[in-house]
């Protein structure tokens, strides 16, 4: 049974749109199984007006067709399931018909009908100008091929654009509500379980029912019976035309080549041949570029480095991809073996890093401390190694370092003491003035550095997340 969790920011700003005195166009889209569809069936729950109807991948006519029917059912006209009508007219039966309540009216797979039909669009833009925009209805189209909904709906160029109210992409469930799907479990004890589900729904109800991680991955992912089992084909092949091109480039980093001049000598092209699949990749959030934190200009920043923003996706190509030779051949047990030997320092030591990275940024919302962030990331170059955590308070001068370590012993002086060294190149490169620290550790701290923090308010430890 699928379980909803944490969708409070979505649901209220749909009950805004909602709320409204006008009618409202909402566009709801995200990657596949992120959960769109049950955020609008939670939505719907609390709106008994509403008109659900999920287009399928046939012709445009035939989801007229379906829809005609679902319409006469809704208004109770029955006259209507035989008539030959066009778009408009359906439209125009749903809104003629009186009801004390506004009216919801979904479309779900909407990119489905203008994939059949270029031009359905424009068909809806008419239907919106003509018949929806004065009567006071909410209409949602909801989509989950990203480049397709954003194409069809908020492009510059489509007939649709600017007639939006309001907008949603669903992200993936942030780890601080990971363990809502996990009833008596403790975050620390599922952070290898998020390394490989990340916080798609649909993955997460897959490993519920397991303690073992291992096994889960077992069953669910080295299965070749399992949707998991070739999940990233299904994924790509419904966004993009050129499969082997896109996977070849998130081969290359899940390789390690992590610089742009890296990835492109990996693949044997140019840097400039590159863009166009790196823009995809990241509009559906499959990967992302990432530069120190004390850089000013991003996006004009030489140190940029490329990672997969995926959880799921990482692990796949880090352990599965590599192996798929031996799995159909049966080797299941040997490919476990591999993935058990880097698994942990290897991989989820690093999701790690991303969850305390997170988790800063709750901690300051919670006044942790008497500022507040507004830059959060890491560190790497030459004047400092590397930091697992830099925040920044820009506004008053503050600064907190920290450090991250995924391990089975607990942490002592030593880690503090190193991160202090770098505490005058910090402040210079960020321009602040005064440093905390923060330190993150799941087997906990030696007693030398809990004596330390008891004497230093400007020291964190974090044990449980």
């Amino acid at each position: 049974m699928q379980k909803f969790v944490n969708r409070a920011k979505e649901l209220k700003a749909l009950e805004k749109q909602y709320a409204a005195n006008q009618s409202s166009l909402v566009i709801v889209y995200g990657r596949r199984r992120v959960g769109k569809t049950a955020l609008i069936t939670e939505f719907l729950k609390r709106h008994s007006n509403s008109l659900y109807f999920l287009a399928t991948e046939e012709s445009e006519m035939q989801n007229l067709n379906y829809f005609k029917v679902q319409v006469a059912e809704f208004t109770g006209n029955e006259l209507l399931k035989s008539a030959a009508v066009d778009w408009l007219t359906v439209f125009k039966t749903l809104i003629d018909y009186k009801t004390e309540t506004k009216k919801i009216i979904v479309l779900d797979e909407f990119q489905y009908i203008g994939q059949s039909n270029s031009a359905f669009p424009s068909v809806m833009q008419k239907v919106w100008d003509t018949l929806l925009k004065d009567a006071n209805v909410m209409l949602i189209l909801c989509g989950s091929l990203v480049s397709l909904m954003k194409s069809q709906t908020l492009d510059y160029s489509s007939p649709l654009y600017g007639r939006r109210t309001g907008q949603i992409k669903l992200k993936q469930i942030p780890f601080s509500h990971y363990h809502e799907f996990f009833e008596g479990r403790e975050n620390n004890e599922l952070l290898p379980f998020y390394a490989v589900t990340g916080g798609v729904p649909k993955y997460i109800e897959t490993f519920c029912g397991y303690t073992d991680i291992y096994e889960a991955i077992e069953q669910n992912v080295l299965n070749s019976q399992s949707f998991l089992y070739e999940e990233p084909y299904f994924l790509l092949q419904k966004e993009v035309s050129e499969i082997g091109s896109y996977f070849s480039l998130i081969k290359a980093i899940a390789m390690g080549n992590r610089k742009l001049s890296d990835i492109a000598t990996n693949l044997g092209l140019k840097q400039t041949g590159l863009t166009k699949y790196l823009k995809v990749l990241m509009d559906l959030d499959l990967i992302e570029r990432e530069v120190p934190v004390t850089e000013n200009a991003p996006e004009k920043s030489k140190s940029g480095l490329y990672r997969i923003a995926d959880n799921f996706i990482a692990f796949w190509f880090k352990f599965v991809y590599p192996y798929r030779a031996y799995l159909e051949k049966g080797e299941t047990a040997f490919v476990l073996s591999q993935i058990k030997k880097g698994f942990v320092q290897n991989y989820a030591a690093f999701v790690y890093e991303d969850v305390c990275r997170e988790k800063m940024w709750e901690l300051s919302a919670a006044d942790t401390w008497d500022f507040h962030f507004d830059k959060v990331g890491r560190y790497w170059g030459a004047k400092a190694g590397e930091i697992d955590i830099v925040g920044i308070d820009t506004a008053s001068g503050n600064l907190v370092l920290g450090e991250c370590k995924y391990t089975t012993a607990p942490k002592g002086l030593s880690v503090l003491h190193a991160l202090q060294e770098k505490a005058e190149t910090m402040l210079k490169l960020t321009q602040t003035k005064n440093v905390q620290y923060i330190l993150f550790s799941t087997a906990g701290f030696t007693q030398g550095l809990t004596d330390e923090v008891k004497k230093d308010a400007n020291i964190k430890l974090i044990e449980k997340l």
